[in-house]
Parts: structure tokens; C-alpha cells; sequence
């Protein structure tokens, strides 16, 4: 047959712009750019790039889980088995149960083993060994607990708590305000949250100060006032305690100057004395070296302006200018924020500005606030801030405030931050166990308190100051 003109069909000619084309391999297309329609305030619908997505939670490392017969200090009976909810809730007693078992339902706690160090870097790379656990799981010797800082955070008062200004004879407010601070109170002794900037020990221009107070408002009826057995900073804040008797408070005072003094010839009360232990919860400039450590580092005392004020500074290794033994636990328990890290101290010695020099000289990361031993630090963080990245995607970001939250004077985005140092937890011997009404010692613990805990264990809120800090510092990652 054929075609229109006459001539015989041929095969198929393709187009000279498709020769090159294979069905194997197509093409392929270019990449096109997402387009987002945004409606702003105004209602006028604009383009642009796609939000970026929720920024990664700040993560808060608890201490390995310890290995014992006792890992929970304080409890009446040592459980069995500890689950992950009981070793959140026992670190973090001052906080809503409720709170922590919300974030064990919404799988937000994270665990790791104890060889699995985890580090910024290690963040970014995205080469940490973490895990979701539930609230059942069994804690193993050496597991380590990560959860957001969220769990910790609590209501943000607005108005600063000072005391009022006191006199030798506080009136009505100020007992009730005193009495407000006390944690707990039985026969021997009496434990407080002290506030920021209220002196310890009161000399002649000092009426208000805690033991002058404290004798005349927390007596509750005994002849003597309560006695300090140890003294916190003015600036600082947090747990401290007071014997209620003479027996106490000596007995005590032995234990916080050294456990070896505490010692008597009862195996239970010796066993208790030896779980004793003070942390402390600090805002640093910088971050150690090193997450975790011991600094062990003699300290000695200066005078300077004729005698007039007196400065504690990091001894000589010759040891001839008085020295004293200076020893401290400390813990990196977060990523660095603003240029500033959370790390937990515990003092395994007493002495007098012992943490500020340590995390000031020691470690070269002074506390916040801490003028005295960091003023030059602190110059050179407000005067150039130093830029932080982000741990999972490594960009550049600068903390700023979060809307509808009010800072206030002394917190970390002030001009002048006030002291961040806290005493938080406290496990001592539960000495009224041991002492009667009447003063006598019972070795074994008296007849009539043998269900009573051996320990005894406080955790106290942190200051507003330090609360609102803690808030800025990690909400923003929420």
C-alpha cells in the first residue's frame, strides 16, 4: 500500500533533540527550590524558606548509679531493686512527682553505660550511646541517667526573697519569715534554706545575721537557741544546719571537721558517718577540662590592706605559709551555655572559700558572680561573649531571653549576677536516733527509734536568681 505521493513508508525518524535520551537513564531534574506561603501579623501572605525545625533539648547527666546495699541514703527499708523513676525521684526529691513521671511517659530519659563518656563533640557527630528506658527498668551499677533540664525547672517567683532588715528582737513577720525557711526540725537538730545575702555569724554592726535570728526566733521553747555547726558564704545559698543541743551540735561539729572525730565505738553510727556528704550546685565561666574529677590543692589565707580584709588563695607546693588541706569532688552536669557550664561540687574538706578558689584557681572557671576571685573573668565574658553552637546541627546561635519571662536582678543575664552558688543536697546521721531528750548517747540507737533511718537526706530549691538562670539557659532549647 501506499502512502500520500506514492512513496513507501520508512522506519521511524526520532527528533535530532531526543537521540540522546535513554529509557534506562532519564534525566535528572533540576532541584527546585521549596516555596512556603507565610501569613504574618498583618495578613499578607509572603514567600520564603521553610521554618527550621525545633531546636534538640539541653540534656542533664545525673551521677552513675552506685554500687551498694544502700543506693538510696535516707530510706527506712533499702529496696531490693531500684527502677529508673525511684533514682530520678531520690535526685530530684524537691521536684513534683508528677513532673518526672511525665517525662519518663513521654520517653524524654535517655541511659548510658558507664564507659560511654559523652561529650559536645560527640553530640555534634552524632556518635553517643543513648537509649530511651521507662520508668520499670532496673538500674544496674554504673548507668548513667540523661534527661532534659526541664525536669528541674520550677515556678519562677517574681519578687526577690530577701529577709527584712532585722533586730536583736525580730518581730512577728520576721519569726514567721524564719520559720518559713525551716526544712525539718526534731529533738537534736534543725536544717534551713538559707537565702542569698544574709551573713552567718553577726558582730556588732550586724544584727541579722543567722545565729542571732535563729536564737531568738527557732527555739521553740528549749532554754538555748539552736547553734550553728557550719557556715555558708553571704552571698551563697542553700542547706544548713543546726544542733539543738549541746550534745548534738558538738557531736556534729566533729563530723563536718572530720569523719575520723565522729567516730565512736558503734558500728552503725560509724557506717552512717561515713555516707555523710554535702553537694553544691554551681553556675562557672567556661568549662573544666575535664567533666568530672578530684582537686586536691591546699589553700592559705592572706592579709591585705594592714590586717583590714583577708583573701584565701591556693597555697605553695613548699607548704610554709600555713597551708591547709583543701580537697573537692566536681562534676560537669551539662553541655556550656552563654559561655557558662553547671557543675556539681562536693567538698570532701571544710574550708573557708574552698569552692570559689578551687573553680576559680584550680580549675580556672570562677563562679558567677564571684567577684572576688573572678573579676577579670567576668570583664572579659560581658565585654566579648563567646559564641556557642548548636549540639546536633554545630550552627552559631546566641542565647537570648524568652518572651513573657521577666529577669530579675541577679540572674545570669543581668549586669551585676549575683552569687550562683548553692548548697542543694545534704546526707548526715540521723543523730536523734542516737541521743535521748535527756542528752544520753545510745550506741545502737535508743530502744524506742529503731523503725527511725539511719540517714537522713535534704535537697533544697535553688535561689530565684539561680532558678530564673537555670530557666533562661535551658528553656530556650526546649
Amino acid at each position: 500500500m501506499l502512502c500520500c505521493g506514492g512513496r513507501r513508508p520508512g522506519p521511524w525518524r526520532w527528533p535530532a533533540a531526543l537521540r540522546g535520551l535513554s529509557r534506562l537513564a532519564p534525566p535528572t531534574p533540576a532541584p527546585a527550590e521549596p516555596v512556603v506561603v507565610r501569613v504574618d501579623s498583618t495578613n499578607v501572605a509572603r514567600l520564603g524558606a521553610p521554618k527550621p525545625g525545633p531546636r534538640p533539648r539541653q540534656l542533664l547527666s545525673l551521677p552513675p548509679f552506685p554500687a551498694g546495699a544502700d543506693p538510696l541514703p535516707g530510706r527506712k527499708v533499702a529496696p531490693r531493686r531500684v527502677t529508673a523513676v525511684s533514682w530520678v525521684k531520690h535526685y530530684f526529691a524537691d521536684v513534683p512527682q508528677e513532673a518526672v513521671q511525665a517525662h519518663f511517659n513521654r520517653r524524654m530519659v535517655f541511659s548510658e553505660c558507664s564507659e560511654h563518656e559523652v561529650s559536645a563533640e560527640s553530640i555534634r557527630t552524632q556518635k553517643h550511646h543513648l537509649k530511651k528506658i521507662k520508668h520499670n527498668d532496673v538500674m544496674e551499677p554504673g548507668t548513667r541517667i540523661h534527661l532534659p533540664v526541664s525536669v528541674a525547672e520550677g515556678e519562677i517567683k517574681k519578687r526577690y526573697e530577701t529577709i527584712p532588715t532585722a533586730t536583736l528582737h525580730p518581730n512577728k513577720d520576721e519569726i514567721e519569715y524564719l520559720r518559713r525557711l525551716v526544712i525539718h526540725r526534731d529533738s537534736a537538730i534543725l536544717v534551713l534554706n538559707k537565702p542569698p545575702k544574709v551573713p552567718m555569724k553577726g558582730h556588732l554592726p550586724v544584727h541579722n545575721s543567722m545565729d542571732v535570728l535563729a536564737a531568738a526566733a527557732l527555739s521553740y521553747g528549749n532554754e538555748v537557741g539552736p547553734k550553728l555547726v557550719h557556715r555558708l558564704d553571704t552571698e551563697s545559698s542553700g542547706l544548713i544546719l543546726m544542733g539543738r543541743t549541746k550534745e548534738s551540735f558538738t557531736r556534729l561539729h566533729w563530723l563536718f571537721t572530720s569523719v575520723n572525730l565522729a567516730r565512736t565505738t558503734s558500728h552503725t553510727w560509724n557506717k552512717a558517718c561515713e555516707a555523710y556528704a554535702q553537694k553544691y550546685w554551681a553556675l562557672v565561666i567556661g568549662t573544666p577540662k575535664e567533666r568530672e574529677g578530684v582537686i586536691s590543692a591546699p589553700i592559705s589565707k592572706v592579709l591585705l590592706d594592714d590586717g583590714k580584709a583577708e583573701r584565701v588563695i591556693l597555697a605553695h607546693p613548699s607548704g610554709i605559709d600555713g597551708a591547709q588541706e583543701a580537697i573537692t569532688e566536681y562534676r560537669v552536669m551539662g553541655p556550656t551555655i552563654n559561655g557558662c557550664s553547671w557543675i556539681e561540687l562536693r567538698p570532701l574538706t571544710g574550708r573557708k572559700h574552698q569552692l570559689r578558689v578551687h573553680c576559680a584557681e584550680a580549675l580556672g572557671t570562677p563562679i558567677v558572680g564571684d567577684y572576688k576571685y573572678g573579676w577579670f573573668v567576668h570583664q572579659r565574658w560581658k565585654q566579648n561573649p563567646q559564641p556557642d553552637f548548636e549540639p546536633f546541627t554545630g550552627e552559631p546561635y546566641k542565647l537570648r531571653r524568652p518572651e513573657g519571662l521577666e529577669v530579675q536582678k541577679g540572674s545570669v543575664l543581668s549586669k551585676v549576677p549575683l552569687l550562683h552558688l548553692h548548697c542543694r543536697e545534704m546526707v548526715i546521721p540521723n543523730i536523734a536516733k542516737f541521743l535521748s531528750n535527756t542528752g544520753e548517747w545510745h550506741a545502737d540507737g535508743a530502744p524506742w527509734a529503731k523503725e527511725k533511718p539511719n540517714l537522713l537526706r535534704f535537697i533544697a530549691p535553688m535561689p530565684p536568681h539561680m532558678k530564673i538562670s537555670w530557666n533562661v539557659m535551658s528553656s530556650y532549647l526546649v
